[in-house]
Parts: C-alpha cells; sequence; structure tokens
C-alpha cells in the first residue's frame, strides 16, 4: 500500500456479497489459478532426499512433450486413436508441490489444457449439462483436475463417468488427490480406492507418488502471537479491498453459496480479515472453510485473523479424523495467507 491510497472508511463484507457466475466464465476460468501462474517445471525445486519427486516431474515432462509434440506434428487426432492417451495421477501429502507440478503440466501444454478442481468440474455439469460439458472439453488435448473429490458418491460417479467420455475420445487426463477417510495410508491417498472410483479408468490411470515434507511449514515460523479483534479491524481500515467479517456471520453466509462460487466470492478483494476466530464444531461448516481457503491460496489473498490463530480453527477430532488430510492442507496455506496479512501491519 502506498501513501497515496485512500483508506476506506468502512471495509467492505463477504456476507453481502452474492455472485452469479454465467457458463462462459466457468469455461474460461478453466486454467492455472493465480498463485501458479507463473510456475513452470523449472520453477519446481525437487527435494533430492525424496526421489519421487524428481520422477514425477521427469514423467510429466514426459507427458507434456508427448502432448505438445503430437500438436505440432498434426498427427494429434490420428495417434489419440491409435493408443490410449496418457492418464496420470499425483499420490501425494500436501505441501509437496502437487498442484505445483500439475499447473506447470497445464501450462506446458498451453491452449490445448483446460485446468480446474473437482468442484469446478462438477458445477460446469451443473452449469451446462453433461453432454454440452463433453463437447466443451472434448477438444482439449489435457483435462487436469485438482483435488481429487471422494467426498460425494454421486459427483464422485458424475466424475468418473465425464473422465471416462473424454478418455474414450482421446483426451490425456491427469488429477490430484484428495482424500476421503480411511484411505489416507500414512497420510496419503490409497491409489486402490482411488482406482476402484473409477473403475472404467482403472487400467489407463497411471499412479505417480510424490513424497515429501510440507514445503510451507519449512518456510514459515507458525507461532506468531494472536492478534485483537480491534488490531485487525483497524489494519482492514487501512488497505483498499479489504473485507472484515465475523467468523460466525462468514460460515453462516458460506452456507448459502454454492462452494463453486467462493473464487467469484473474492473478485476484487485484497485482504480478507476475519474477527471472533474460534473453533468450528460442525463438520460440514468446516469443509466450507477448505474450499474458502483453497480459493484465498488461488488467488494470492492475504487474510487476518482475529481472537485466534489458524491452528484455532478445527478441533482436534476434525485434524484426527477422515477428512484429516484436508483440514491439515487447508491449515498449511492459511498459516501462508495469514504471514502475509501480518506483513500488512
Amino acid at each position: 500500500m502506498t501513501s497515496t491510497d485512500a483508506a476506506p472508511a468502512h471495509p467492505a463484507s463477504l456476507t453481502a456479497r452474492r455472485p452469479h457466475v454465467p457458463a462462459e466464465r466457468l469455461l474460461a476460468e478453466l486454467v492455472p489459478p493465480r498463485h501458479f501462474a507463473d510456475e513452470s517445471f523449472d520453477t519446481y525445486r525437487p527435494d533430492s532426499s525424496h526421489p519421487s519427486q524428481q520422477a514425477a516431474l521427469d514423467r510429466l515432462r514426459g507427458v507434456a512433450g508427448e502432448l505438445t509434440g503430437a500438436q505440432r506434428s498434426g498427427s494429434w487426432w490420428r495417434r489419440r486413436r491409435a493408443s490410449p492417451p496418457p492418464a496420470v495421477y499425483l499420490d501425494g501429502g500436501f505441501g509437496v508441490g502437487k498442484t505445483h507440478l500439475l499447473a506447470s503440466l497445464a501450462h506446458a501444454v498451453g491452449e490445448g489444457a483446460a485446468y480446474g478442481t473437482f468442484v469446478e468440474y462438477t458445477n460446469l455439469v451443473g452449469a451446462l449439462g453433461f453432454l454440452p460439458t463433453v463437447e466443451a472439453l472434448a477438444g482439449r488435448a489435457l483435462v487436469c483436475i485438482d483435488e481429487f473429490e471422494l467426498d460425494d458418491p454421486g459427483d464422485t460417479v458424475l466424475m468418473a463417468r465425464l473422465l471416462r467420455e473424454l478418455a474414450d475420445r482421446g483426451v490425456a487426463l491427469a488429477a490430484t488427490s484428495n482424500t476421503l477417510p480411511g484411505s489416507l495410508g500414512e497420510g496419503r491417498f490409497a491409489a486402490e480406492d482411488f482406482l476402484r472410483e473409477i473403475q472404467a479408468l482403472s487400467d489407463r490411470f497411471e499412479v505417480v507418488r510424490v513424497d515429501g515434507e510440507d514445503y510451507r511449514h519449512r518456510a514459515l515460523t507458525t507461532d506468531a502471537p494472536s492478534l485483537e479483534d480491534d488490531a485487525v479491524r483497524a489494519a482492514a481500515a487501512t488497505v483498499p479491498g479489504a473485507t472484515i467479517d465475523p467468523l460466525a456471520d462468514l460460515v453462516a453466509h458460506l452456507a448459502t453459496v454454492h462452494p463453486s462460487r467462493y473464487g467469484a466470492l473474492l473478485d476484487g478483494v485484497r485482504l480478507v480479515a476475519v474477527t471472533g476466530v474460534g473453533p468450528v464444531e460442525a463438520q460440514d461448516v468446516a469443509l466450507r472453510l477448505v474450499v474458502l481457503v483453497d480459493r484465498l491460496y488461488d488467488r494470492d489473498v492475504p487474510v487476518l485473523l482475529g481472537g485466534g490463530g489458524p491452528e484455532r480453527l478445527f478441533t482436534a477430532e476434525m485434524l484426527a479424523g477422515g477428512y484429516r488430510k484436508k483440514y491439515h492442507r487447508a491449515l498449511s496455506r492459511l498459516e501462508a495467507l495469514a504471514e502475509a496479512g501480518r506483513a500488512l501491519l
């Protein structure tokens, strides 16, 4: 913020926003998010103590070379009828760079790639209809699915059918995991459970492991003191484009907005301030917060939390339960965003 920035008298509120997202925007936004806009295979730094990271990088470079080579030669349509298209699944813990690698693959393939989260694709089907969605994506060389969900059986079956249709039309696929309970195995996704959920694709997907530690925790100091609500309000008032809401009001509002619209909820927002931060008790409320944190992280929107830090959001039971991988990923990302928010002070 510069000295010439005019401070708003009253920061805006996320709860006052009810975004409408037309289908055209859903299609146009099937690109890697802002946080990964400049990432590439060259900017990924494999940890030498975890060789699977280099192996994953090499494999995805190979996939990109195969797809871009086929496009340059003009033989893409003939080749994709002759042999099954590549289908890779990045399996690993949070903070090891799976999304970085997936975004790098999409960037390498270029305009022929579609990139979105699981919930964005299911919402696209809801907006366009199943067959129009297939037609809209069938012309792509590659479809990338970040945060593949197994939370909702209906959505999982829908996505399995969509991926089968696209693979049958020769579209290459790449996905990362987002797990459900009992499928974690050492804190990671159990590949066999994923493959069972998409039975028709089980012989096409190649599971690529990405082991390692959460790089965000290696880079951050997460024991910073909590902020008082008054300090958060005062700071938000000095940042143009800031919003501020009590946590209770924010989570109530999120229940009225489809998760696929949480990104649009943040249009033009430069800082999200939340007061009265404390544990959320209900699982559905906590999972909606996870989606919001993911969209904040995608868009590099700093946060300020008053009353308690990120570690206070989820209960011990949640952090030890079936959705623990989601919650720990959200905490890792939220700590990074809170650090950026504290830097504004």
